[in-house]
């Protein structure tokens, strides 16, 4: 199905739009300092938005109204869990980050566990977030592929070729002030797009509820059973979500990245609590929007027999939202996940050039360096074209069980290191090799829900570990040595 003219070319002149914005920062960049922390000047309430426009990505946007659409609001338990996951990284994590100043997350790794567990842990985030991109660039791939008629694979070429092209020249700046640019279209898309669906159904509100209670509860949102099965309950949200976000938010340099632009640990703090609300407030119209869509549909259907329910959303905006409104919507979906994989290019080019410096050697003066952290940025752009044009499943939760594997024993390696001060380098590679293969068992073995794997594998690596580092022979380690100078991430640098 093909748009009005008019919504194709809003589309089009917004992704030229949101590139251009990008790429005012291109001379703003001289040195790795500015490029993978924007200087550290931006202020914490840019951050709280490019947090949240981060993790908000085109598979979040139309992946969760589907949920709710086949189902109910009840993952949004799972959203009261990122709350306290927030709360607990505040408390545990966040103030080792501000101990010096480090440039990815996995330098603190360096300074507890030495060089070659940092390796290991950047080697994790590296290999998990480009296949977890990979599925969000799908996610692109799907919405282009219903509004413009396009084959997938042209999407998204299209679409991670523009974004290389403003991520490579502006960094991280250009990272941070388009995440907030996107985070205001297309929070503000969405509402339009909760209203004018209420709008559009006969009788309202009131039919609404008639409709959602008859066809189950669909506006129920809390679930107070309790079973390992069951993705969405009130235990396995608040519990799993906590872990989920602690390993999401507190260990994978995407996230951490930002936390680490800040321009002191309090502003670091502020930003992310503030990001939970705005997550609350956002998950609860997108679930919102998806009991709309269903209830919309028994009006006037929108799906096929058999057709994927991720299709939905983009399927109302291209046949029911008037010309003009359609386009900017459509184009906020595509830009957001524009504006995500930036910020992904930004994070595996900072680890892949930094958490491997030895590669690299260390005689590279500033302009050099920032040069290599540009053709990493390029070279990744490359691997997440290649991911997405992969068939995934269902979109959403397919991300997210993608990064439950390693990224729950990485949050284990963090806890180690963190809480237990007789953990050593051998344990804590132990733990995460039995925390990974233990969550390796539960997917193939059991039908334990993918909410609780963040916390079996951060649990199982934390108590291996632990167990390891007091039978095994006590090793040298960094630990041992004097914290790493300032600005040590980066082979001779020296700060402006």
């Amino acid at each position: 199905m093909r748009i009005h003219p008019v919504d194709l070319a809003i589309v089009i002149v917004y992704l030229l739009a949101v590139t251009a914005l990008g790429m005012r920062f291109r001379r703003k960049q001289q040195d790795a300092r500015d490029y993978f922390l924007g200087g550290k000047t931006a202020p914490w309430w840019a951050l709280a938005f490019s947090i949240v426009a981060t993790e908000t990505s085109t598979l979040t946007i139309i992946g969760t109204p589907a949920i709710s659409y086949s189902g109910n609001l009840t993952f949004l338990q799972l959203v009261f869990g990122y709350l306290a996951g927030r709360a607990l990284i505040v408390l545990l994590l966040l103030p080792g980050y501000f101990r010096g100043e480090f440039f990815t997350a996995y330098a603190l790794i360096e300074t507890r566990f030495g060089e070659k567990m940092r390796s290991v842990a950047a080697s994790t985030f590296l290999i998990t977030r480009a296949i977890a991109e990979g599925v969000r660039v799908s996610a692109i791939a799907l919405v282009l592929s219903v509004v413009l008629g396009t084959s997938e694979k042209f999407a998204v070429v299209l679409v991670i070729a523009l974004t290389i092209a403003y991520t490579l020249e502006g960094g991280m700046k250009a990272v941070i002030w388009t995440d907030v640019a996107q985070f205001l279209v297309y929070l503000t898309g969405s509402v339009i797009t909760l209203i004018f669906l209420l709008h559009r159904i006969p009788g309202g509100w009131a039919e609404v509820t008639q409709v959602a209670a008859a066809a189950g509860h669909k506006l129920q949102f809390l679930d107070f059973s309790f079973s390992w099965s069951t993705k969405y309950t009130f235990w396995s949200g608040l519990i799993g979500g906590a872990f989920l976000t602690m390993a999401s938010h507190g260990t994978d340099q995407i996230i951490v990245q930002r936390l680490l632009a800040a321009r002191n640990e309090r502003d670091s703090r502020r930003a992310l609590l503030t990001s939970g609300v705005i997550v609350l407030i956002q998950f609860t119209v997108f679930l919102l929007i998806g009991v709309l869509l269903f209830v919309f549909a028994q009006h006037m259907p929108l799906l096929a027999p058999g057709e994927r329910t991720d299709r939905v959303l983009p399927l109302f905006l291209a046949r029911e939202m008037p010309p003009g409104l359609a386009g900017l919507l459509l184009a906020s979906i595509i830009a957001v996940a524009m504006s995500n994989a930036s910020g992904s290019l930004n994070s595996l080019a900072a680890s892949s050039v930094l958490d491997f410096s030895r590669l690299w050697g260390k005689s590279l003066d500033s302009k050099r360096f920032l040069k290599l952290s540009q053709r990493m940025t390029l070279a990744w752009g490359l691997v997440l074209m290649a991911f997405g044009v992969v068939k995934w499943g269902p979109l959403l939760e397919a991300g997210l069980t993608v990064i439950s594997f390693p990224f729950g024993s990485l949050l284990g390696l963090f806890l180690l290191g963190t809480l237990d001060r007789a953990a050593n380098a051998l344990g804590a590679l132990i733990g995460m090799f039995a925390g990974l293969a233990t969550i390796l068992c539960f997917f193939q073995f059991t039908n334990v829900a993918y909410t609780w794997y963040f916390m079996i594998g951060a649990l199982v690596t934390f108590a291996f570990g632990s167990m390891a580092s007091r039978i095994a022979p006590r090793v040298s380690e960094r630990a041992q040595a004097p914290p790493p100078r300032q600005g040590g991430d980066v082979p001779e640098h020296r700060h402006s």
